[in-house]
Formats: C-alpha cells, sequence, structure tokens
C-alpha cells in the first residue's frame, strides 16, 4: 500500500507529540500542509526535483536558508529528499491588488532589492544561475520532443528570444527569486516576507522587475513608479528598453512553463486556460515592444 502525503509527513523524527495535518491551497509545483505540533505551527512543503522545470530541491533548501539568514523568509528546520519543513509565519498572502496600490508597491520593491544585494552574501554551495532564454530554448526541446500541441509556435518562440537576449543586455548579474507571483509576498502587517525559492538563482534584476509587472498586472505607469524605486534614480530610455525586453521573456518563460505543465505536472491544475491567459499577455507585450 502506497504512504500517503500525510503519511510521510507524521513519520518524520522532528516532532514531539502527536500532530495536526490541514493541506494549504496553492502551490502549482508542490503540495503543500500546515502542520501543529507542540503549540507551534509549521510548513512542509511535498516536491521532488523537476528536471523539466530545472527545479533543484538542493538549490531550494540553499536558497530558502540564506534568504532567512538575510531576513527576508522564514527558518529551514528540516529538510530531507522531497520535502522541507519551514517555520510557519501567520501572514496574510498578497494580491496582485494588493501589490498595485502604491505604498505597498513601495515596500514590495523594497523587499526585492533586498532579495538582490543580501541574499548573495549567505547563499552557500554550487552557484544557481537561472538563465530565461537557456529555459526557453530548453522548453522549447521539450515540447518539441513531447509532440506538444503547442509546437507550431516553438519556431517563431525562439527567434523571439533571441532578439530578446540581444536587447536586454548588457546585464547586471544579482540574486534573484525569479518568481514573484503576488502570493509569494506574505505581509503579518507589521513587515513583508518572501517565500518559495523553486526558482532562485543569479539573474539579471531587470527579469525579476519584469516578473512582478507583468504577474500583477502593472499599468505603465506602475511599471514607471516600480523601476524609479528599484534603481532610485531617473530611467533612462535605453533602461527602460531593455526592462520591456525582460519582461517580454518572463512572459513567454511563464506561457512554456505552462505548455510544458500541461504535459508533465500531475498536480490538479487548470495549465491549459493559465496558457491562454499567458500566451495573450505575452503577445500583447511583444507587440508593444517590437512597436516602441
Amino acid at each position: 500500500m502506497t504512504a500517503t502525503p500525510e503519511d510521510r509527513i507524521k513519520s518524520l523524527a522532528i516532532w514531539d507529540g502527536p500532530i495536526e495535518i490541514a493541506p494549504l491551497v496553492g502551490g502549482i509545483t508542490n503540495r503543500n500542509y500546515l502542520v501543529g505540533n507542540a503549540g507551534r505551527r509549521f510548513v512542509v512543503r511535498l516536491g521532488s526535483d523537476i528536471p523539466v522545470h530545472h527545479i533543484s530541491r538542493a538549490n531550494e533548501v540553499a536558497a530558502s536558508r540564506a534568504a532567512h539568514a538575510a531576513g527576508l523568509s522564514p527558518a529551514v528546520l528540516h529538510h530531507e529528499p522531497g520535502l522541507l519543513v519551514l517555520d510557519y509565519i501567520d501572514a496574510k498572502p498578497l494580491s496582485a491588488q494588493d501589490i498595485r496600490e502604491p505604498a505597498t508597491m513601495a515596500r514590495v520593491v523594497g523587499l526585492v532589492r533586498s532579495c538582490h544585494r543580501d541574499i548573495r552574501r549567505h547563499f552557500r554551495g554550487p552557484a544557481a544561475i537561472f538563465w530565461v532564454f537557456h529555459v526557453v530554448r530548453d522548453y522549447a526541446a521539450a515540447l518539441e520532443a513531447d509532440g506538444s500541441r503547442h509546437e507550431t509556435l516553438l519556431p517563431s518562440f525562439l527567434e523571439i528570444a533571441e532578439r530578446l537576449e540581444r536587447e536586454a543586455g548588457p546585464f547586471e548579474i544579482v540574486f534573484g527569486h525569479n518568481d514573484l507571483l503576488a502570493a509569494n509576498f506574505l505581509d503579518d502587517g507589521k513587515r513583508l516576507w518572501l517565500i518559495d525559492w523553486d526558482y532562485a538563482g543569479f539573474n539579471t534584476p531587470l527579469f525579476d522587475l519584469g516578473g512582478l509587472a507583468s504577474n500583477n498586472e502593472f499599468s505603465e505607469a506602475q511599471e514607471e513608479a516600480m523601476l524609479a524605486a528599484y534603481f532610485e534614480a531617473g530611467i533612462s530610455d535605453d533602461l527602460r528598453r531593455r526592462y520591456q525586453a525582460m519582461k517580454c521573456a518572463s512572459l513567454l518563460r511563464e506561457t512554456m512553463w505552462s505548455m510544458v505543465s500541461e504535459i508533465h505536472s500531475d498536480i490538479d491544475f487548470d495549465y491549459s486556460s493559465y496558457t491562454a491567459e499567458n500566451l495573450r499577455r505575452f503577445e500583447s507585450a511583444w507587440q508593444d515592444f517590437r512597436n516602441s
């Protein structure tokens, strides 16, 4: 008889007496659970390596530890292959609408800047690199090999990625989160936290900024405010165009991520609709970029 996720969690030697387990909503590359034990609460994340998505759980642990050491993320209390136990933060996940509010956006941008500047001082082990243009090329190869229903789009995707890579440079390198969905920001009423380090690695800051804007549907004015707050300076036309290129790349990668997940994921999520929505947003951003 196959053990359930709950069975595996109960079997951990770290608990002090009986535990209570409840699934947490969300997570489209992990299964997450809230665990109560001896008057404390914990989050348990279950998920193996996902090579097709370039997810290494060893890297996730290293990034999570570094993010905690930098004061940005909850503590790692235990890990083993396919399982990560974190301290529970009693906080509300932000929504895209929350992030678009000017005061919250300023706090979010400050947290992202801290991620980029501070985590690298604490990260240990082999360098983790997230290079969106390599990811796009690798996704294209996987989609072709798997006979994806989106296969006819791949040549244009690769051609667009080549152009975006040329136009997005030169590149500054920071330690990026690389998955800035609204729900990965938590507000405990006093401060913000940043969680979920599946895709973390060294990258250009413009990728995170482009992802933050596209994931949370910023207006052009909000994008300008975000860039000015992050760089603490006026924004040149050159920087603005490089940023727009990386925003397009972020949307292309999210679209292809969903296309690959349609084939490979066993998590109950409507990837087909997610693909369609991200493809629409990517095509709109690419058209704007071409016309700028």
